[in-house]
């Protein structure tokens, strides 16, 4: 497959090199531009915009939950929330409602930095060092 954009390329590097932590920190970090960009939709009154963004944000919960080891507990807690957000994520697009937005944003960015943080303490127990993100 040949990919003349630079861009592009870089970014299918980057996904096809990244580590299953990495992968799951891309999602959260895509999770939240497609949660701004449908908020900028509503505030425009770009309907198909705010459409399109909230269905992205959608599947990329989706694919966070199907990724999740049930094995372990706090994995069903985790599903508890996900199916929450999940929830507020289509109440949203339903109802045009930015503090439903907020809300879903504001634990996407609790779950990013603490797997931030998480990924950060492996690579240290790893490495021995402390590494930038």
């Amino acid at each position: 497959m040949s990919v003349n954009n630079p861009y592009q390329a870089y970014q299918q590097n980057t996904v096809n090199t990244a580590s299953p932590g990495e992968l799951t920190l891309m999602l959260y970090n895509g999770c939240l531009k497609f949660i701004k960009q449908a908020r900028q939709g509503i505030i425009d009154q770009h309907i198909e915009n705010k459409n399109t963004n909230l269905i992205k944000a959608q599947n990329i919960i989706r694919e966070l939950m199907v990724t999740l080891n049930m094995d372990y507990e706090i994995s069903h807690q985790m599903m508890q929330m996900y199916d929450y957000m999940l929830n507020r994520l289509v109440e949203a697009n339903i109802k045009n409602d930015i503090e439903a937005l907020n809300e879903v944003e504001a634990y996407v960015i609790q779950f990013r930095d603490t797997w931030k943080q998480v990924i950060q303490l492996d690579r240290k127990k790893k490495y021995g060092q402390k590494e930038g993100m």
